[in-house]
């Protein structure tokens, strides 16, 4: 059985989440409630539990505050939260669980399949502090068959999908296949300088040498690959291109 408890602010969250655990994860056997995070760190500290279901936004002190103010610790952790926004941001660059409110059952049961199976890291946890803190955080988890790997954005060249996959093409090292899907990093990096230029690339703007004109046109990185330009993403991109460049100008000068 995997020993869990339940941490949120608001009562109805916790009850309905208490009677899908039931229905739908056997395997899960909830020992305690708590809706704040004092509560919490009692329950935890009784029980020791294998995972705590968190609830992100709480008055006084957040999820986040708690984990912080628990140090390390052994037990998995989902979080669970009705807003899709910085938060929910800095748990994707993470490579953390979440469940987004309304909760629904299959998403439930995919969430605690993983908690036997994954270990996470103090590197994860500094990250998520991270980037809540700040949006422009540097670094990335990037999950694969055997663990993740912690890289800086800045070292990325490309992403180039792969079905359900995608491979990640490094400037000075083996490129990597990871168990996120393009449209997700398209998502995650639209912050960070990089640009969808085709159905299967997302490169990175900084490391464009050069465009060969075209019907689409072909897009060279300096690594001397050459990427296809769609051309739908044609007019986009050189506009996204000439803004880079005048960016860059004026903060050289």
């Amino acid at each position: 059985m995997i020993k869990a408890i339940l941490v949120d602010d608001e009562k109805g969250a916790l009850e309905t989440l208490s009677g899908m655990l039931d229905l739908f994860c056997k395997e899960v056997q909830v020992l305690g409630k708590a809706s704040s995070a004092n509560q919490a760190r009692d329950l935890i500290k009784t029980f020791n539990p294998d995972l705590v279901f968190l609830d992100i936004r709480m008055p006084f002190e957040n999820g986040f505050d708690l984990l912080e103010s628990l140090g390390n610790h052994r037990f998995h952790v989902i979080f669970t939260t009705a807003y899709n926004n910085y938060a929910l941001k800095a748990i994707k660059f993470s490579v953390l669980d979440y469940l987004l409110k309304p909760i629904h059952a299959e998403e439930l049961q995919r969430a605690v399949s993983k908690v036997s199976k994954a270990s996470v890291s103090k590197e994860q946890y500094s990250i998520l502090k991270a980037h809540q803190l700040n949006n422009k955080h540097e670094q990335i988890v990037l999950p694969h068959k055997e663990g993740f790997q912690v890289v800086n954005i800045r070292e990325i060249l490309r992403f180039e999908g792969d079905r359900n996959y995608t491979n990640v093409h490094f400037l000075n090292r083996d490129q990597l296949l990871v168990a996120k899907t393009l449209k997700e990093y398209e998502e995650l990096l639209k912050d960070y300088d990089f640009f969808r230029v085709h159905q299967s690339n997302i490169i990175n703007m900084k490391c464009v040498k050069g465009y060969v004109n075209g019907r689409g046109g072909k897009i060279q990185l300096i690594d001397n690959t050459e990427v296809d330009l769609a051309r739908s993403r044609k007019k986009e991109f050189l506009k996204f291109f000439k803004t880079e460049m005048k960016n860059d100008h004026l903060a050289n000068n």
